[in-house]
Formats: C-alpha cells, structure tokens, sequence
C-alpha cells in the first residue's frame, strides 16, 4: 500500500537534508546555502510577461499566481531555498489602512495614521481571514518544492517598518512624521507598536503553521534610527512579535538594512539568523554577534550588474573572511535590482556552491 508522507513527515527530511535548514542551525553542511532576497522579480523576463497581464496586488492575492512567481527562480537556478511571493504592505490592509501601488510611485497608503484615534481604530485581523491568500500560496508551493527537497520561507515586515509606511503613507527620507510621533506622544506610538507586533508575529506564525519551513522578519527601515531610539521605543515590540512567531518552531531570520551599529540590539530582539547588508565586513559583524548565532549576508546588490570578474573577486572575499564557518547562508544585503543580468545570478550561485564545497 502507499501512503502519501505527511506535511510534518516531508518538513521533516527536509530539514536534515536541507544545505540551508541545516545552516540555519549552525549544522554541518556540504556547500554553502545561497538564496537571494527578491530573488522572484522584475529582472526575470518570466516576471515581467506575468507582470504584464496582472496588477502586483493580482499577483500576491490570486495563490496561484503568487505560487508560479515563486517556483520561477527555483525552475531557473540550484537555490537552496525559495521564499514566498507577497509584499510586507497587505498586513496593513486587514487592519484598515487603504493600499495602493502606484505606477511611478511604489506603495501609497490613502488614510495614513496621524493621530491617537487613526491609532485606537486599527482592528488586529485574524491571518487566516485578512492574508488568507499568502497561507494558501504557501500551501501550494509546498506541494512543488518538497519533491525538490527545497524549502520555503515566510516573511512579513517587522512592526517598525510597517509603522513607518502606515504613518508617512509611502516611502520617506527622513521618517518626519514617524518619528515625530515616536518622539512627540509616546503612548501613542506604543499603542500603535502593540498592535503592529500582534499583527506580525500572528502573520509569522500562521505562515509557519501553513508550511513555511524558516521566517525572515524583514526591518528594512530601521536603519534609520539610532540605537537608543531602536532600545527604547522598537526592540521590545520586535521581540514580542518574534516571540509569537517562535511558536512555530521553524528558525527565524531577522534582517535589517543600516543596522551595522546595532547588530547587538537587532540579536537582543530575537531571531536565529541575524541578515547583514554589505555595510560591514561579514566578519566584523559576526564577531560582534553572540557564538551561537548564525548570519545571512552580504554582496552589495550593485555588484551583480558588474562584470562577471569583479562579481566573482568580491563574492570569494565574502566567503574567505567566512572560512568555512558554520551557520553561513550567503545572500544579497539587500535585494536584487531591476536590470539584473541572469546570467550573473545563475554564476553566482553556481560558485558559491562550488568554492564553499572545497572549503567545507
């Protein structure tokens, strides 16, 4: 008779076998794991014929769209992990921000939040009703990637950068009226905090209990903080929110742009992995790390659109300050940029698996 594995049975090979599971843990592995933030995007063309036909919000919200634009990558490249097709904005929605993209201007929230009240109305959504979308993509990727023994992350935007887009109602430079609130009524700006850190740690564990086999806590705004500001008013609210995420026992990466100052404080506020963009030398920031910690990081994005030995000369520098070191999973500081060759990303991974495996 054959019996079909379960999901928990699947999940499980995976794990022991997964170059990137394993890295997360600090494991042996054979070659260092690579996956690469945005690695499913607008550099491949298969994005852009879908992109073509569907708004982004189509893309993210139809499960089986979202699930094509997550397998493209895996099909064209040997990555080691995939990561789930979404945006960090929808969790917004389902409190009852009003989202938008825009053509030539990224994401607008309509109603953004400027007051107590804006704060006090915000509803705390269940995942499974308001992101329902992103759980069922996350299902039906599983069902691809596990006979490929691949397996798949979750993310969601920590509670300071979702704070960030909900208040200046897009993209900022200087975070006046975000840190304004920060700075000029504190319970407020707690209030809010609260609320976003149940919303993302819910979000977190639900994608967990759906079948993502690692979560990534992605603080891309952060860096705009100093580190006091960051201890006093963000890191308790991060933790609370990766706390809830930790019920999903799968490892958590927790990654930040700018935050070369703080790394410490990033760790103090949970996660598994600590991601590192290309602002510090990796083993500079590892050594600031606590021993038991491992690290994702750190080509500048830039460098893939250079000439293939000067992308090579610089990865191999990445992987030498490493040496071999367990609890390495090699990555981007940041995402890939449109214009990307693919070519040169194909070469990329392909050599950091072949220079690592000498090593390990």
């Amino acid at each position: 008779m054959n019996v079909t594995p379960s999901t928990e049975a699947t999940s499980s090979a995976t794990a022991i076998q997964s170059r990137f599971l394993r890295a997360c843990k600090r494991l042996p592995v054979d070659a260092t794991p690579v996956w690469l933030m945005r690695q499913a995007g607008r550099y491949m063309e298969e994005y852009r014929a879908l992109r073509a036909q569907h708004p982004i919000l189509e893309l993210i919200k139809q499960p089986e769209l979202a699930a094509e634009v997550t397998m493209q990558p895996i099909r064209a490249y040997n990555l080691d992990a995939a990561i789930i097709f979404a945006d960090i904005l929808p969790p917004l929605e389902g409190m009852g921000l009003n989202l938008e993209f825009m053509k030539g201007e990224g994401p607008v929230i309509h109603n953004p939040i400027r007051s107590s009240a804006d704060v006090e109305a915000l509803r705390l959504p269940d995942p499974t009703e308001s992101l329902w979308f992103t759980l069922e993509a996350i299902k039906q990727v599983r069902k691809q990637l596990d006979p490929r023994g691949i397996p798949l992350i979750g993310f969601s935007g920590a509670p300071f950068t979702l704070a960030s887009y909900a208040i200046e109602g897009g993209s900022s430079k200087n975070y006046l009226h975000t840190k304004g609130l920060m700075m000029g009524d504190a319970p407020t700006w707690h209030l809010l905090m609260e609320k976003l850190s149940e919303v993302v740690g819910s979000y977190l564990l639900a994608q967990a209990k759906a079948g993502a086999q690692a979560l990534q806590f992605f603080d891309s705004w952060v860096g705009a903080l100093s580190p006091a500001d960051y201890r006093e008013y963000i890191l308790p609210h991060s933790r609370h929110a990766i706390d809830i995420a930790r019920q999903g026992n799968v490892p958590i990466i927790h990654f930040g742009t700018n935050t070369s100052g703080m790394l410490n404080l990033i760790q103090e506020a949970g996660g598994d992995v600590i991601g590192v963009d290309w602002h510090i030398n990796l083993d500079t920031a590892w050594d600031s790390l606590k021993p038991e910690t491992a690290v994702q990081g750190n080509l500048d994005p830039v460098t893939l659109l250079a000439p293939w030995p000067e992308i090579e000369k610089r990865t191999r520098e990445i992987l030498d300050r490493v040496k071999g070191r367990p609890g390495h999973i090699f990555n981007l500081g940041h995402g890939i940029l449109p214009g990307t060759p693919v070519d040169n990303v194909r070469r990329l991974i392909d050599f950091v698996h072949e220079y690592t495996s000498i090593q390990h």
